[in-house]
């Protein structure tokens, strides 16, 4: 999370130290940028993490992935600093799932990954999973247009943050945010399964190293928290308007495929089920 720097805001950069996040995960490839880092994530269940696809991969790019298995990281809950991140907070990993459509055709395409988590975590105040979207529930009714990411990503000074660090960010019109980044390379080509936010108080805006977290909002309706979506492209730092997210409530028959354990072959027994409970009342 990056801040530009004034004698206002000083004590600010970076974003405000967070409170404690229980639904935020740390996922680690190593301490160095250069062989992985580390990034975010949130955990949805007692059994998942999501976060972006591009976080189990040294290298990010489509064209350096192409090819490659994700990487195995570790997964760590319950810790706001990065001292924490130890051996006894270290939540095993039993295996990760990109999506299927994952860097498609750009760098930032479906850019989602679950993670399997061996065995169920102990649910507590320090470790509760984010509820997904609800039918029905719509970023045009958050109140106010704002949304809270957590994150460990580079400060002003282009380091990884020790302390995890928070935001309070707006959500921006989609057709500014396909508009300003159409027009630049290397970055997202924004569709109907992203949605954009921009910089929050202060100028802060998310940065390298924050991928993968949750954009965390309010139902203005029942007053739910939700995680609307997963931070994809965290380049805007200080040069760029707009960091550019996935939107869940897109990926929702995906996530809960994968999270309830489906096989190719899945759906045809819950067909040849259902074909034969119909014929059996009908024929009876």
């Amino acid at each position: 999370v990056a801040q530009t720097v004034s004698v206002r805001s000083r004590r600010l950069i970076g974003g405000t130290l967070a409170p404690h996040v229980p639904w935020q995960a740390m996922v680690y490839l190593s301490d160095n940028v250069m062989t992985g880092g580390y990034a975010g994530g949130a955990l949805i269940s007692d059994r998942w993490v999501l976060t972006a696809g591009r976080n189990l991969f040294v290298r990010k790019s489509r064209e350096d992935i192409q090819g490659k298995e994700p990487l195995i990281p570790k997964v760590y809950l319950g810790i706001t600093r990065r001292e924490e991140a130890t051996a006894s907070m270290e939540v095993p990993v039993e295996k990760v799932v990109l999506h299927p459509h994952f860097q498609n055709q750009t760098d930032w395409d479906n850019d989602l990954a679950l993670i399997k988590l061996k065995e169920p975590v102990l649910i507590s105040e320090k470790v509760t999973p984010i509820p997904l979207p609800e039918k029905g529930q719509d970023l045009a009714d958050v109140p106010n247009g704002k949304g809270v990411i957590a994150g460990w990503g580079w400060g002003v000074h282009l380091e990884l943050a020790s302390p995890l660090k928070h935001l309070l960010i707006p959500l921006v019109n989609h057709s500014a945010c396909k508009a300003e980044y159409d027009a630049l390379s290397y970055t997202p080509f924004v569709d109907d399964n992203m949605f954009c936010t921009g910089s929050a108080k202060w100028v802060g805006n998310v940065c390298f190293g924050d991928a993968g977290g949750a954009l965390a909002v309010i139902d203005a309706e029942t007053g739910d928290i939700y995680a609307a979506g997963i931070l994809s492209y965290d380049n805007c730092c200080t040069s760029q308007l707009y960091a550019v997210h996935m939107k869940i409530s897109s990926y929702l028959p995906w996530i809960h495929k994968v999270t309830r354990g489906d096989t190719e072959k899945s759906f045809a027994v819950r067909s040849q089920a259902m074909s034969m409970l119909f014929s059996w009342q009908i024929g009876n």
